[in-house]
C-alpha cells in the first residue's frame, strides 16, 4: 500500500523535531507508559508532543497532573502551549489560560489540568481518555491508584496512562510496581541527557559537573540511575558507572525438561522475553563454573542464583523469580547441568529441601562444608553453605572487594540496583535497606566464596592418536629403512 505525500512529509516533521530515542513511543499502546530519566533528558517533552498527536486523531478528554495543581501552570501547561505554538496552527487550538484547558477544533479533543490536591476540580473531570503524570516521583501509590480507577468506560481509542519522572530513590513504589514486575501493560523507557539532541551544551555542562559535586544528583539526574540514600557498603560510584555499561542478556527464558521422578532429562531453554534466567555468556567446553543460590527466607519472597566462571570470576547468569520450592530446584539443576557440570552452593539457612532433593536426583557437584555432628560431637561435611555470625562478614567483605576492584566482573542490571540497597544500619550491621531485598547480594557473596572448591582450569581430553593412510603420509622411521612403524 502506497503511503499518501501527506503522511510521508508527517513522519518526516515528527523525526525531525522529535528525539530517536523516544520515536517507537509514540505509537505505543501500552496501558501504562512509563518515562524515567534523568534531567534534560527531553521525556516530558516527548510526553506532552505525544498528548497533542493523539488530540489531532481522536476526541480525547486527556488529563494531565500533578501532586501540587500550582505547579502545572509554569510546567505543563506552558510546555504544551508552546510545542502547539511551534509545530502546529495555532489558530486551529483554544487556549483557556484561567481554567488551564486547550481544545482542539479539529476533533473536539480536550486537555485538562488538575492538581492531586485540588480534590473538587479532579470530580468535575469526567471521560478521561488517558492520562499524564508529571513527576509521578511526587505522587503516593494511592494516588495513582486514584487516578488509574479513573480511567475506564468505553472508547474506540486506547487508554494510557503516560509516568514521567526523575529516579530519585531505589526503594520508590514506581521501581517496585513498574520495573521489578514483569507485566504486558507496561512500556518503560530509560533515557539521559545524551538522548536529547536538542539540549544546550551549558546545561549538558551543568549535569556533568554533579559527578565532582553532589554523587546522589549525579546518579539521578546526570545517569538517570534509581539514586540511593544513605550510606551503602558497596562502592556507589563504581555501581553507577558499571549501570552504563552493562551488556544486555544474550537470552532469557526458562527451562523445561522431563522430569521421570528420579532424573531430569531433554533439558531445553526455552527464550522468553524478560524471562527469569538471564544469560550473558554462553558456556564454553571444558571451562569451570560455579553456581550460588539463595533461597526464599526470612524477609523475602524471591529465589535468587548466580553463575560465575571460575577462571575469571565474571558473573555469566542470574536466576532470580518467585516459585515453588520444587521449580526453584529443578531450575537450578537445569542452570547447572547446563554450565558443564558447575559446582552448585545454595544457603542452606531455611531449607535444606533444594539440597536434598539435588542430590536424590543425583546431582553430587555441590559445596561442602564441615558442621559438627549433634550426636558425636565430630565434624562431619555437609552439602550447602552455612550463613552464621561468623561467615556472613566473611562472604561480604569479599563481595565488597569484587565491586571495588573488580566491578565489570558484574553484569546484571538488577544485581547492581540490589548492591546500591544494602546498606549499613544504626547498630553497624550490613543488610539490605528497608523494604529492598538481599537475594541477589547474598547469592552472589555466597558464589564468589565457594570458587575454592572448584579448580580454575579444566584440561581437555588428549587428543586421540591416529593415523590416516589414506591422506597422511607417515614420517621416515627413526630405525632406518626398512624398519616398521607401529602407529597407537
Amino acid at each position: 500500500m502506497a503511503i499518501s505525500d501527506e503522511v510521508l512529509s508527517w513522519y518526516y516533521n515528527l523525526a525531525q523535531t522529535s528525539n530517536k530515542a523516544f520515536m517507537p513511543l509514540y505509537v505505543c499502546k501500552s496501558r501504562y507508559l512509563v518515562l524515567m530519566g534523568g534531567a534534560g533528558s527531553g521525556k516530558s517533552i516527548f510526553a506532552g508532543r505525544k498528548i497533542i498527536e493523539r488530540c489531532i486523531d481522536y476526541p480525547h478528554r486527556i488529563l494531565v497532573a500533578r501532586k501540587v495543581g500550582r505547579t502545572l501552570r509554569e510546567s505543563c501547561f506552558a510546555q504544551i502551549v508552546g510545542q502547539i505554538a511551534e509545530h502546529y496552527d495555532l489558530s486551529e487550538w483554544r487556549i483557556n489560560k484561567s481554567d488551564m484547558i486547550i481544545t482542539y477544533s479539529g476533533t473536539g479533543a480536550q486537555i485538562l489540568f488538575a492538581g492531586l490536591d485540588d480534590v473538587e476540580k479532579l470530580k468535575s473531570i469526567y471521560n478521561i481518555t488517558s492520562i499524564w503524570i508529571e513527576e509521578a516521583s511526587e505522587i503516593t501509590e494511592a494516588d495513582f491508584n486514584q487516578l488509574d480507577i479513573r480511567l475506564r468506560g468505553q472508547t474506540d481509542c486506547y487508554k494510557q496512562i503516560i509516568l514521567s519522572f526523575n529516579p530519585i530513590d531505589i526503594n520508590h513504589w514506581l521501581k517496585h510496581r513498574f520495573f521489578d514486575r514483569k507485566s504486558e501493560d507496561v512500556t518503560t523507557s530509560r533515557t539521559t541527557y545524551k538522548d536529547n539532541r536538542f539540549l544546550d551544551p551549558e546545561a549538558a555542562a551543568v549535569l556533568e559537573a554533579y559527578k565532582d559535586t553532589d554523587p546522589y544528583y549525579y546518579t539521578v539526574y546526570c545517569l538517570g540511575e534509581w539514586g540511593t540514600y544513605g550510606k551503602t557498603i558497596f562502592d556507589k560510584a563504581k555501581i553507577s558507572d558499571r549501570l552504563q555499561r552493562i551488556p544486555e542478556p544474550v537470552k532469557s527464558g526458562l527451562f523445561s525438561y522431563a522430569d521421570s521422578g528420579m532424573r531430569l532429562a531433554a533439558i531445553n531453554f526455552i527464550e522468553e522475553t524478560g524471562g527469569d534466567i538471564r544469560i550473558y555468556r554462553q558456556p564454553e567446553p571444558y571451562k569451570p563454573y560455579v553456581l550460588g543460590a539463595d533461597t526464599a527466607g526470612e524477609g523475602s519472597d524471591y529465589f535468587a542464583a548466580h553463575v560465575l566462571d571460575n577462571t575469571t570470576g565474571e558473573q555469566v547468569a542470574v536466576l532470580h523469580g518467585k516459585y515453588d520450592e520444587d521449580i526453584f530446584t529443578r531450575q537450578i539443576y537445569c542452570l547447572e547441568s547446563y554450565y558443564n557440570a558447575a559446582l552448585v552452593g545454595i544457603e542452606a539457612n531455611f531449607s535444606t529441601y533444594p539440597i536434598k532433593e539435588l542430590t536424590r536426583l543425583g546431582y553430587v557437584w555441590q559445596y561442602i562444608r564441615e558442621r559438627e555432628d549433634t550426636l558425636t560431637g565430630k565434624r562431619v561435611p555437609s552439602y550447602g553453605f552455612k550463613t552464621t555470625s561468623i561467615t556472613r562478614p566473611v562472604i561480604l567483605s569479599g563481595l565488597v572487594e569484587i565491586v571495588r576492584d573488580h566491578i565489570d566482573l558484574i553484569n546484571d542490571r538488577a544485581t547492581l540496583e540490589e548492591l546500591l540497597t544494602f546498606v549499613r544500619n544504626e547498630k553497624g550491621r550490613a543488610e539490605a535497606a528497608s523494604g529492598a531485598h538481599d537475594d541477589l547480594v547474598m547469592s552472589l557473596a555466597i558464589a564468589h566464596y565457594i570458587r575454592s572448591q572448584q579448580p580454575a582450569y579444566i584440561e581437555p581430553p588428549a587428543p586421540e592418536k591416529h593415523f590416516n593412510f589414506e591422506f597422511e603420509k607417515p614420517a621416515p622411521s627413526p630405525l632406518g629403512e626398512g624398519e616398521e612403524v607401529i602407529v597407537i
